[in-house]
């Protein structure tokens, strides 16, 4: 075994370490790349198998919980609110700079302030299969099914069937993936 396989392999483990110490519960297998930051505060964060979590990623779980089943792709710089609670399915790709979050402002009388306010947890729920292209956002309250697609710069605001490809501010549906039902929700 060469030097950079021993010294990548300690970096590697060191870095699991580090989230497992953090309170994140990790699968086996996978990769966590650098700088990879998880906020657990009261709430729950779980990786599963085979996951990989590129540069920069940030899971906040902020008194929630952020659930990600095995073999998932978050792409660098990835980051995930889980205050209403976020479910990522299997085998699902996460491209590079999305956003997904879980909660929302309450909307505040001009009299107080906004920040003041408590937030409306608001879960996120991503089927298996399901690719988001890069800087994706992802707001509270919406379901994605399984094997749907959501095109770069999007911004999902309603829930998406099995299968639709959507894009665009607000996602709307474009098209279907071959032998997927098409169904309008």
């Amino acid at each position: 075994m060469n030097g950079y396989t021993l010294t990548t392999r300690l970096l590697h483990a060191l870095r699991r370490l580090r989230l497992r110490l953090g309170g994140a519960t990790l699968g086996g297998g996978g990769d966590i790349g650098p700088g990879v930051v998880i906020k657990r505060g009261p709430g729950r964060v779980t990786i599963g198998p085979g996951c990989s979590l590129e540069a920069g990623v940030m899971l906040a779980a902020y008194g929630g919980s952020i659930d990600i089943a095995r073999w998932v792709f978050l792409g660098p710089y990835t980051v995930i609110y889980g205050h209403g609670g976020v479910t990522i399915g299997e085998g699902s790709l996460i491209a590079m700079h999305c956003r997904i979050v879980s909660s929302n402002h309450t909307v505040a009388p001009f009299s107080r302030m906004i920040r003041g306010e408590p937030d409306i947890p608001l879960p996120v729920k991503i089927g298996r299969d399901v690719w988001l292209g890069a800087g994706v956002t992802v707001l509270g309250g919406v379901t994605l099914g399984d094997g749907s697609i959501v095109g770069a710069g999007a911004v999902v605001t309603k829930d998406l069937p099995p299968g639709a490809i959507a894009r665009g501010i607000p996602a709307t549906i474009r098209g279907w993936r071959e032998g997927a039902p098409k169904s309008t929700g």
